[in-house]
């Protein structure tokens, strides 16, 4: 009687697997309506964990604040002369943040301005602050909340920038390999964009894109060096631009401009190297070197004092 039982309930379950299976795999249009039948019989998905709904809840947030920062930008931009959207377009397109409308920043710039201000005259009227350090600190405040956006999206330009001239060299080694197996430029580009990641890779990808568009080679690494205006980037397009006018082996080209990229890339680290003293310099003479002091002199100093 035992076996029988411990048989079924077996039966049962493998009856049970295969269903939920087929279920999951099927394509049909009725595996839809057995999960609906599932469903209505009480299964119910796992709740999100917490630190999902905050995620959840910051995008929307977000999303948020974006579309009322175009819709302010929308509105306010076509009718002040001191906004430039073209020299945004700019700093947006050597960030690399090429879905980010001008407006958008600008709708930022103002929504920062405004809450900057009513905040900073709210806590000045808190504290009874004086009309001329209330207006001096409303200037200051006004400037500094105009000009966040602008500086957030200059830092990720910059960002940008030292990741390209960083992976330019490699992108460079891998073009002169398939270059020798037999590649074309172009073709030799579109490898390399896929293969690699990041900024490089999304620049080589839009560089190409131009040239499917009508440009010519020499065009598309033109518009290149206008994005990321960088010494390699710019010793890259060049040559580049030389070697199709003069008749140049591509390959050889590639290979002395590895050598001459990597020699910038060594230099560029020395420099960096050589600046690090010179930063130091402030933490340690303004925050470690006073802590060091108080905790070695400080006691001495105390049991001498006790002494005398």
């Amino acid at each position: 009687m035992l076996a029988f039982v411990l048989l079924a309930g077996l039966a049962c379950l493998a009856a049970a697997v295969t269903l939920v299976a087929r279920a999951l795999t099927a394509t049909s249009p009725g595996a839809a309506k057995r999960l609906d039948q599932i469903s209505a019989y009480g299964y119910a998905p796992a709740a999100p964990d917490r630190k999902s709904r905050s995620t959840n809840r910051a995008r929307s947030l977000r999303e948020a604040l974006d579309r009322l920062a175009t819709l302010v930008g929308d509105t306010i931009a076509p009718h002040l002369s001191l906004l430039s959207e073209r020299s945004v377009r700019e700093r947006l397109v050597r960030a690399g943040m090429y879905g980010t409308g001008s407006r958008k920043i600008i709708g930022y710039q103002i929504l920062f301005t405004v809450t900057g201000a009513f905040a900073w005259v709210w806590l000045a009227g808190i504290e009874h602050v004086e009309t001329g350090m209330l207006l001096l600190g409303l200037v200051g405040i006004v400037l500094l909340c105009w000009l966040m956006p602008l500086a957030y999206v200059d830092s990720q330009g910059r960002k940008r920038r030292d990741s390209i001239e960083r992976a330019l060299p490699d992108v460079i080694d891998l073009l002169v390999v398939t270059l020798e197996a037999g590649l074309s430029l172009p073709q030799a580009m579109r490898l390399a964009s896929s293969r690699l990641r990041g900024p490089i890779a999304q620049e080589l990808r839009l560089t190409l894109q131009e040239q499917n568009m009508g440009l010519t080679l020499v065009e598309a690494l033109a518009n290149f060096q206008r994005r990321v205006d960088t010494p390699a980037v710019r010793l890259f397009a060049r040559s580049i631009a030389q070697g199709e006018s003069l008749g140049v082996p591509i390959s050889q080209l590639m290979r002395n401009l590895s050598s001459e990229t990597r020699k910038r890339r060594k230099a560029y680290a020395e420099e960096k190297a050589h600046k690090a003293p010179v930063k130091m310099l402030f933490p340690l003479v303004f925050l470690i070197y006073p802590a060091v002091f108080i905790v070695l002199v400080l006691p001495a100093m105390l049991n001498l004092d006790e002494l005398f």
